[in-house]
């Protein structure tokens, strides 16, 4: 890179999904953190006010006159949207399409990411513990909801979870230890997607790993130890209420379970093959270290994980930034 000449990168956030907030929070707190000296920086705001439309510098464009114009301005765009479309490969395809050199995961890393009965399935495959679960459609559930009942209770039994497939944020995401809240369970769950996923519910010690990747190597962050104070489990509000969870870095575990951890977080880092960055969230309990699931488009706000990892580990917010806006302009 030309340290004489500052690069482009455009912050690309908002979105339609329903964590549309989360992603503005993190755009803008990229934005706020980027080495000035090095970049110059403007935002794309998906979905502007609810619109259709996409808000680049003043102006309100279309979707294909947004990328037709930020395809003359950037050199790369630093993805900070999350749930569907941001994170499930769709805007990657997009990039691809427009040859927009971009931050993160690819379309097939994104999407296998994206679905969490199907990374499951192949962290399972690979010798990774992962809590038992089923998944099931909207229309498996409408056509035939006590059979999908009576599987639940003799393949998982309570307490399990109930989770949207393709969501983020804990959005949609219920602990259900009675029957009675079973039905309201499945239909929050469907408000944010047509595929569930039903999880045996593990009581244990919840962890995160970050892992980044500068285009030849992956190195595993600090874990850290997440303890919700008020709540059964890190749902939306303890993850983005500042003080809404205690943050433990390095988690409060044995230098072997610390490594044990690092080497599980880059071993799904390539078994999904996530490029720039991942965070991959999993939970102790009686010495088993169980995976939850691996994000590729990390929360990047004031009470984000990453960034926590990040700083443990010596690495400041704009230096986190910077190497993963390197690894993205140093590809083919």
């Amino acid at each position: 890179m030309d340290q004489n000449i500052k690069k482009r990168v455009v912050v690309m956030m908002g979105g339609s999904s329903s964590e549309h907030d989360v992603s503005i929070a993190s755009g803008e707190m990229v934005i706020k953190n980027i080495p000035q000296q090095k970049y110059e920086v403007r935002s794309l705001v998906l979905n502007y006010k609810g619109q259709d439309l996409w808000k680049f510098e003043d102006s309100l464009l279309t979707p294909f006159e947004a990328l037709k114009k930020i395809k003359q301005w950037t050199d790369v765009v630093f993805i900070a949207l999350h749930g569907i479309f941001g994170e499930d490969g769709t805007v990657q395809a997009l990039l691809d399409f427009m040859d927009i050199k971009y931050t993160g995961s690819g379309v097939l890393a994104s999407a296998l990411a994206m679905d969490k009965a199907k990374s499951n399935e192949l962290f399972l495959y690979h010798g990774m513990n992962v809590p038992k679960f089923i998944n099931f459609s909207d229309s498996d559930w409408e056509e035939n909801s006590k059979l999908v009942t009576d599987n639940i209770k003799k393949e998982i039994g309570l307490p399990f979870v109930v989770k949207p497939i393709n969501n983020g944020s804990s959005h949609g995401v219920m602990i259900v230890d009675d029957q009675e809240n079973f039905q309201k369970a499945i239909g929050n769950a469907l408000k944010y997607g047509s595929e569930i996923m039903i999880q045996k519910y593990i009581k244990g010690v919840e962890v995160t790993c970050g892992v980044l990747y500068d285009g030849k190597d992956e190195t595993a962050l600090i874990p850290t130890e997440i303890v919700p104070p008020s709540e059964s489990f890190f749902d939306y509000k303890a993850k983005y209420t500042p003080g809404g969870s205690e943050e433990i870095t390095p988690a409060r575990l044995s230098e072997d379970l610390l490594k044990e951890i690092q080497s599980i977080s880059t071993k799904t880092h390539r078994l999904i093959g996530c490029k720039g960055f991942s965070r991959t969230d999993m939970i102790i309990s009686d010495g088993n270290i169980y995976v939850l699931e691996i994000n590729t488009i990390p929360g990047l706000t004031k009470t984000s994980l990453l960034p926590q990892g990040a700083e443990a580990a010596g690495i400041s917010f704009s230096d986190l930034l910077n190497r993963i806006i390197k690894e993205a302009m140093s590809r083919n």
